[in-house]
């Protein structure tokens, strides 16, 4: 009977221990969650007030971008 009691204490122990740090985890996949969440707030804001120039300048650099050779730059239509 001693065997059996050493063994189920040990068991419980084991699984109590387990089951002890699950908690940590969680709080920590939490606070990752609220951290990423920030992050894209951020990014959000950051496109939404920077967008416009962005896509100025962005614009600016594609028309000083060389055309192709072959091709005359401009598009012509035939009807």
């Amino acid at each position: 009977m001693n065997r059996a009691a050493a063994f189920f204490t040990t068991l419980f122990t084991v699984i109590g221990d387990r089951f002890e740090g699950r908690k940590d985890r969680g709080a920590t996949a939490v606070e990752y969650g609220l951290l990423v969440g920030l992050i894209a707030v951020a990014i959000i804001v950051a496109v939404a007030l920077l967008g416009t120039q962005l896509d100025a300048l962005f614009d600016k650099i594609t028309g000083q971008l060389a055309v192709p050779s072959g091709q005359s730059g401009t598009t012509t239509t035939t009807t």
